[in-house]
């Protein structure tokens, strides 16, 4: 079997290859999107470590391959002659949509903006929410000076909801009471 260097050197001078080839500052605002995509990524494999539901692994499971796909979307170049393999489909966001209502089925309806926090689990749903918040802010800032997939905006938005959901949902299981911001 051979070896695969991790380190390539190629990165060195603070730029890196997009998928098809072209070299881009590591600072771009491309690299930003799909790194802050890969945060997201992470902060979700550690909020699996808090959860036993299978149905909830299972559904976080799926959003981290799809958020896989959405950093490989745009980590391609729009200018490439060689189309990415990965999208992003309607069904998707339908599928995310549904998956945003049966997790609030059952809970109590609003009662106010709610702190993050309550059990860790939850929190960490809020920490998910506000890293993909921040993704969906980086890639319509990358949306303005060039395309991105209508998709992929749509995805990451209802993400954010789903993840909200998630964590008042997973306070209510778990019998934490959230804490209402009360402005004073």
């Amino acid at each position: 079997m051979k070896k695969c260097n991790v380190y390539t050197r190629t990165g060195d001078q603070g730029l890196t290859s997009l998928v098809g080839g072209k070299r881009v500052p590591k600072a771009s605002l491309r690299l930003e999107s799909y790194g802050t995509i890969d945060e997201l990524n992470s902060q979700i494999g550690l909020l699996l470590t808090y959860l036993d539901n299978p149905t909830d692994c299972d559904c976080l499971t799926k959003i981290q391959c799809q958020l896989f796909a959405i950093g490989n979307i745009l980590a391609t170049d729009p200018e490439s002659t060689t189309p990415g393999k990965c999208k992003i489909t309607a069904e998707e966001i339908i599928e995310l949509e549904h998956n945003i209502d049966v997790a609030n089925d059952g809970l109590p309806g609003w009662r106010g903006f709610t702190l993050p926090g309550g059990c860790r689990a939850a929190a960490l749903a809020h920490v998910c929410r506000t890293i993909c918040r921040r993704a969906e802010r980086l890639i319509y800032a990358l949306d303005a000076q060039e395309p991105v997939d209508k998709n992929v905006t749509a995805y990451m938005n209802r993400l954010s909801d789903y993840f909200y959901v998630l964590a008042c949902r997973l306070n209510f299981l778990g019998g934490t009471e959230e804490i209402l911001w009360h402005k004073g």
